[in-house]
């Protein structure tokens, strides 16, 4: 059939585009221009559907419906027009669009939202950024160290590894960053430590609020695989009971709302005395803070210590080793009437050669400690019975139950009595002015700091310390503290929103929200995946928006 020179070659509509795409049916619908002149010699060029019928043996072209003038049509109707068409279409328009796209590179996505987001919040983006622009560096090395952080938290690994990790993570910045840009960075931040811990803990009080006449110190240790950098790498008392390995003290000073504040790093073989003088010393020069009390954790007292502290007129409320220490035996013989605090806790107050001390009882650990050394006895009993002293003798949580006079061997009733004496009890000493159930609830919140420190050497992985150079090492410790920062504000955010979900799953739903870049005509799109599990979860603690499926990128 021949056509008028206003009509289109006959296209099958779903696929007008594409001429190269066979037609299947002579009686589908096309779309074709039909062109008036009008009296000045312009031209109006207006788009129709039309069918083909048959109509006494003859196909004819009927129109269904007409789109308009063409100009208006392309202005974006035909585009709505078109799309809202297409997912009618079964199978060959989708593939005709599938095979204009072109997808350029999936990448993780959810971990740096967030991140990014907190970075931004606690002021450390703009707190090295400004100190970038007071020299004459020009090189991405604030986008160096934040990859270093995102990457402890992400994804541990050494910082030749960090350089390929960046490929799997979309942010358009870390293109720019090269291997030297990273060791570069280690060192501008361990120029710059105490600037940024003082500003950081500036932006993080005024953030949340802190309370900071209440502070957490302890410390932990870390070893290395090698020797180390001499004069910090030293060998001492190993936390990881590798007392074969050289090793580090790195020390954490925590708020009571378990915000880290800043850190420490000791060589190996430095007492726990000197690591509390360095960080008072800090907490009053450099942080200006007046009236500070310190709450450490059992394992850090020693006579020495707390003599020095209060030589020091220094407030402090610490944990004592309750079996190792003559005085707790004796505090535990005072009477007097326990102080209910909380439903699990009751306190009372000893003093004792001019120290005090307060007694937290727990009636639930109690229950359980008692439970726990009658089951010790009824194995101790039976034992003895069927197999001799002899088989006692090497296991001391039962040989202490044991009353032995010569061949004789009988259980000790009286060392059973004493034993029930600290049954869920704990011990604490203090030279603060706070009431006992202030202090015990202080001593309580030590667990943020003792998580903190999990999360140091775990999570966070401190070790193992791929740099031999004391200050590359102190950078290293650096990036990881600045890493629990940013984990500790997030617990901070999804405890104020009250939400439940595990960290460890919310992280994992995290990295598994990808970006997906794509382009089509010449457009580049990023796309994302669906919200996986609870990952929505995050962004609603922070009270960021997730971002649109679609968003057109140039």
């Amino acid at each position: 059939m021949g056509l008028s020179k206003n009509v289109v070659p006959r296209i099958p509509f779903v696929v007008f585009e594409y001429p190269m795409l066979p037609c299947y049916n002579d009686y589908a619908m096309f779309v074709r221009t039909k062109t008036f002149t009008n009296k000045d010699g312009t031209k109006r060029t207006y788009l129709q559907i039309v069918e083909g019928v048959r109509e006494n043996g003859k196909v004819r072209q009927k129109v269904v419906a007409n789109l308009g003038r063409i100009e208006d049509a392309q202005s974006g109707s035909l585009d709505r027009l078109i799309e809202s068409l297409a997912k009618f279409s079964k199978k060959r328009w989708v593939q005709a669009e599938a095979a204009r796209l072109m997808v350029l590179e999936a990448k993780e996505w959810g971990t740096e939202l967030i991140f990014r987001h907190l970075w931004e919040k606690l002021g450390l983006a703009a707190i090295i950024k400004n100190l970038l622009e007071k020299t004459e560096i020009t090189s991405p090395l604030d986008e160096a160290i934040y990859a270093m952080v995102l990457n402890r938290i992400s994804d541990p690994l050494s910082k030749r590894a960090v350089n390929e990790w960046i490929n799997e993570i979309y942010r358009p910045a870390f293109k720019e960053l090269e291997l030297h840009h990273f060791y570069r960075a280690l060192d501008f931040l361990i120029l710059h430590k105490e600037t940024i811990e003082l500003e950081l803990f500036e932006q993080t009080k005024n953030l949340f609020n802190l309370e900071l006449d209440l502070v957490f110190w302890d410390t932990t240790s870390t070893y290395f695989t090698g020797n180390g950098p001499e004069g910090l790498a030293e060998y001492g008392y190993s936390k990881d009971h590798r007392s074969d390995r050289v090793q580090i003290i790195v020390g954490v000073l925590m708020t009571r709302e378990g915000i880290p504040v800043a850190h420490q790093v000791f060589p190996g073989n430095t007492a726990d005395i000197e690591t509390f003088k360095k960080v008072i010393h800090d907490t009053r020069t450099r942080f200006l803070l007046r009236r500070v009390i310190f709450v450490a954790d059992r394992g850090m007292v020693s006579p020495t210590l707390l003599d020095e502290l209060d030589k020091e007129h220094i407030e402090y409320i610490v944990g004592v080793k309750m079996r190792r220490m003559q005085a707790v035996a004796e505090v535990l013989k005072t009477g007097g009437r326990y102080k209910e605090v909380t439903e699990n806790l009751k306190v009372k107050e000893v003093w004792h050669d001019a120290n005090r001390y307060i007694i937290c009882y727990n009636p639930m650990e109690a229950e359980h400690d008692r439970k726990a050394r009658e089951e010790i006895v009824k194995k101790l009993e039976k034992q003895l019975s069927e197999k001799g002293l002899k088989s006692m003798l090497s296991n001391s949580g039962y040989s202490r139950f044991l009353k032995i006079s010569g061949a004789n061997v009988a259980v000790d009733q009286k060392a059973l009595e004493e034993d029930a004496r600290y049954d869920g009890k704990y011990v604490l000493r203090t030279n603060s002015q706070l009431d006992t159930a202030e202090a015990a609830l202080a001593y309580k919140e030590l667990w943020r700091l003792e998580r903190a420190f999990r999360e140091l050497k775990s999570t966070l992985d401190l070790r193992p310390i791929y740099h031999w150079k004391d200050r590359r090492v102190r950078a290293h410790v650096m990036v990881c503290f600045l890493a629990l920062v940013l984990e500790s504000a997030f617990y901070r955010y999804l405890k104020l929103a009250g939400s439940q979900v595990e960290y460890l799953y919310l992280m994992r739903d995290l990295k598994n929200l990808k970006a997906v870049e794509l382009t089509l005509e010449g457009i580049r799109y990023l796309c994302r995946t669906e919200l996986p599990g609870n990952a929505f979860q995050a962004f609603k603690a922070l009270g960021i928006g997730v971002p649109n499926h679609v968003i057109i990128i140039n």
